[in-house]
């Protein structure tokens, strides 16, 4: 009897760890549109794309019975680490994640995935060979983006011009790959003068200051500015004008409504658009699909618009 006793007991230790061992595997007994909670990892509210980005999540959210808050790092790495831990620690189902340092959240949210939580980059995408701590990336793909770019002014510049580019976070993914496609973009008469980022990160006050540099060292040499947002294309622009430079060939990018504005009224060439209603969708559409048990393609790409004066009027105005 006491054998008995004694077999019974090692079982059930045995299906307890069995069940302990799954449960760590983000097995769960959930249900097909059971409620989910979600957190919304991001570089900065003062960022207007982040902060329409997390408006968008905040509308679509009900459609998918996903509960979301949100963790704003304000450029602060740490404070991003921390919301991510702060997720596994509350058990949080999703996590969606735009940070301002790809690199630094990479181990963070492998321990996640280690968690269970369902981990999706949003418009920021890992790179090569860190696909293992991410579940999908929904954005746009930035060096296309970049290369678009770079022809667009290739082809405007058929005889060769001279560019500066105006950058907003150093280390950002997104910039970078579309910096990398601008070059792979442009022709070869199509040369470099100078390149900066701005020290707090997307300050429109800083690329003013920026852009003013480029002026007192370059002066009439610069022909084109890649800018890579449309809030600081307007402050590379109220120096150029200060400075009587009316002529300069402007790019930004976003899609926003100031980028619009300024490409409907020639001040900016181009803006390099990005649908985020459209990646807060997919990304909502992918969390829901991998939480009620089915797949999603790892990697979702949003359209981008290359927005000129010949199209500005004929799209669909942005709404941030």
């Amino acid at each position: 009897m006491n054998r008995r006793i004694l077999a019974i007991l090692l079982l059930v230790a045995f299906m307890v760890a069995l069940v302990a061992a799954c449960g760590g595997e983000g097995q769960t007994d959930r249900q097909p549109g059971d409620p989910a909670r979600a957190m919304f990892v991001t570089q900065s509210m003062s960022n207007p794309s982040q902060a329409f980005s997390w408006k968008e999540f905040q509308r679509l959210m009900g459609e998918f019975n996903i509960d979301m808050i949100q963790v704003s790092g304000n450029n602060e790495v740490a404070a991003e680490i921390a919301g991510i831990e702060q997720a596994i620690a509350e058990g949080y189902d999703v996590i969606f994640c735009n940070p301002s340092n790809i690199d630094a959240v990479i181990e963070p949210l492998r321990r996640a995935r280690e968690a269970g939580i369902i981990v999706g980059m949003f418009s920021s995408q890992l790179p090569e060979g860190a696909e293992d701590a991410m579940d999908f990336f929904c954005g746009s793909d930035d060096f296309e983006g970049g290369m678009l770019a770079g022809q667009f002014v290739s082809s405007r510049f058929p005889e060769g011009a001279n560019f500066v580019e105006v950058g907003g976070q150093a280390g950002h993914a997104a910039q970078i790959k579309r910096s990398d496609g601008f070059r792979a973009g442009i022709a070869n008469n199509i040369i470099e003068l100078d390149a900066q980022n701005c020290p707090g990160g997307w300050e429109p006050h800083e690329a003013r200051a920026i852009m003013e540099d480029f002026l007192t060292k370059h002066g009439d040499s610069i022909d084109i500015v890649w800018c890579h947002w449309d809030n600081g294309a307007s402050a590379v622009i109220e120096a150029a004008h200060a400075a009587g430079k009316r002529d300069i060939f402007i790019i930004g990018v976003d899609g926003n409504s100031t980028g619009y504005e300024q490409v409907r009224a020639g001040t900016q060439a181009l803006s390099v658009g990005q649908s985020f209603t459209n990646m807060a969708r997919q990304s909502l559409t992918n969390a829901r699909t991998i939480l009620d048990g089915g797949t999603v393609p790892l990697i979702n790409i949003i359209p981008m618009d290359m927005v000129t004066i010949d199209n500005v009027e004929t799209l669909p105005w942005p709404e941030w």
